[in-house]
Parts: structure tokens; sequence; C-alpha cells
């Protein structure tokens, strides 16, 4: 029987998340209904579903929105032929891309233009990753294993960069990176990890977690690759963990001879949804909550560029 939750902290919305959702309700609010969006704004189906009851209509691709109307990019990022196909639609666009990506992307072109072959640690069909390819596809090639890190041949061994995705596995990242500096001793690394600090604070918040817990439930969308990961470190490290888009997603089962219980939610998932799983729980008698703080996060993000010059 569940006596107590332990909260993890930070969880939750991070900066970048913030400034996305932040871009698509200012430009509602200034430019009514309705606003486009590309792609999903970021990963998570009620945050989706909330913006689209205020007047937000995303959509798949940039070739969808009429002509001349307020379109914005998420916060995974876009490649620039994306920003090519908007102009020549006279579309009005945001760039709700979180800063954090847009770092991704500028570390590609520089390594590009210096003649380096790029490797990007990441997911395949991500849309972070699509837009990160974008920026030199003739130069960069994906890497998403220690496999592939194995078999993987640039074709120049001797001008080698190296990026990644932001929202990794932290640990998993650094093997894949170990077996590229093994391979290829003079590879270039950005001098700051590309990992952002929102996803490598959840993972290191859910480890310290795991001693004193005999579950995790992760908060979070399934298309969230934060909040994937979550759960994987919990796995990897003994502990049983289950990916759920709210309360309604528990299964009581998981439950059976588990007296504490470890609550995190991805950096795409607003608190509401952790006050209702509490709920939840309360609703069956469980209202022993504990935070356990890892870290103070106190990073802010501007609104985009376009929005800033509008107001």
């Amino acid at each position: 029987m569940v006596k107590r939750i332990l909260l993890a902290s930070p969880r939750g919305y991070c900066a970048g998340v913030e400034r996305a959702v932040d871009a698509v309700e200012e430009a509602l609010e200034r430019y009514g209904r309705p606003v486009y969006v590309r792609k999903q704004i970021v990963h998570n189906g009620h945050v989706v579903r909330e913006l689209e009851q205020r007047g937000a209509v995303f959509v798949e691709s940039e070739k969808e929105i009429p002509e001349g109307a307020i379109a914005v990019f998420s916060a995974h990022g876009v490649a620039p032929v994306v920003h090519e196909r908007a102009r020549a639609r006279g579309l009005r666009t945001i760039d709700a891309t979180c800063p954090l990506v847009t770092k991704v992307h500028a570390e590609v072109r520089h390594y590009a233009a210096r003649g380096f072959g790029v490797l990007l640690i990441g997911h395949a069909g991500h849309e972070e990753v699509e837009g990160t390819m974008g920026e030199a596809p003739d130069a960069v090639r994906l890497v998403e294993s220690v496999a592939d890190a194995e078999t993987i041949r640039p074709d120049d061994p001797n001008r080698v960069a190296c990026v990644t995705q932001t929202t990794l596995s932290v640990d998993e990242t650094a093997e894949i990176v170990n077996v590229l500096r093994r391979r290829f001793p003079g590879i270039e690394v950005p001098r700051k990890d590309d990992i952002c600090y929102a996803t490598t604070n959840r993972q290191r918040a859910v480890k310290r977690l795991l001693p004193s817990v005999g579950l995790v439930l992760v908060i979070g969308s399934e298309n969230s690759s934060n909040s994937n990961r979550l759960v994987e470190v919990s796995r990897d490290g003994g502990v049983p963990a289950y990916l759920i888009e709210d309360e309604g997603e528990i299964d009581e089962r998981w439950l059976d001879g588990v007296e504490t219980v470890g609550i995190t939610s991805g950096a795409s998932a607003p608190e509401s949804l952790v006050r209702c799983v509490l709920a939840w729980f309360a609703a069956r008698g469980v209202t022993d909550v504990r935070s356990q703080q890892f870290v103070q996060e106190n990073i802010t993000f501007n609104l985009p560029v376009e929005l800033r010059r509008a107001s």
C-alpha cells in the first residue's frame, strides 16, 4: 500500500518550453485567432489541446498555412528551408525555437563552414534532429547509439566534430561521446555541453529519488524525448517506471507492494498535471507528499524577437 509520495525537483516546464507556450499565447492575444503553429509547439498533448481551444491551429507543414497568416515555429527548431518556404508564402513568422537548440544549429553551421563532417548524436525522426540536420545536410550524419559510434565512417576522420540533441540521456550520450573520442582523437566538441540544463537536472533529480522509492511515475507525453529519458533513467537504476499522460493512465496494479512512489514530469508537462496526479493519490488516502530539491532553476528566456519588436 502506498504511504508516501516523493516529488522530484526540479521537474516540469523548462525555460524554453515556457517561452514557446508564452509565444503562442501572446500571439493569440495580440493578433487574435487563428494563429497557426507548425508541429506541436511542445511535445505535450494537454498543452496542445488547451492552445487549440484558445484558437491555435496546429499543422504539420508550413505549406498548410494560408498565405500571409501568423505562423509560430515550435520550440524544437526548423531547418533553413522551412524559413525559406515561409517567406515565399508571405507568412508572418514567430520563431519560438528554444535558444539552446538555436545554439546547436549555430554549432553545426560553424563546423560545416570549416569543412568538418558533423556527427549529430540524436534520435532519427525527432523534430529537433530534423531541424539541426537541415542546417548542413551534406555535412551532418546521425549517430543514434554506441553501436553507430563504433561503426560510422566519416569522409575525413581527421576533420570531425560532434554535437547532440538537447534532450538525450546524459549517461548514454557520454558513452557515445567516449567511443567517438577513442575512434577520432582529434574530434571537436562544443565548449559547453549541448544537452540542456533542464534535461540534465531532471535526470539527476530522478537519480536522487531512486534509493527511496519503489516506483517512479513520469508525467509527460509519449512523443516527449526528455520524458522518455526520465523513464529510462529510473529503469536503468533498477526502479520500475511508467510514462503517463495524466492521472487517468495510472494502473493501480503498478502500486502493489509499493510504499513510496516517486513522481516527476518532463520539461513540456505543466505543473497542473502533477497536481492532478497528487489529487488522484489523495483520493486514495495518500497525503504524505515530500519534495526532494536537487537544484534551484532560475533561467528565463525572453519572448521571440518578433514579438518583442511588435510590442
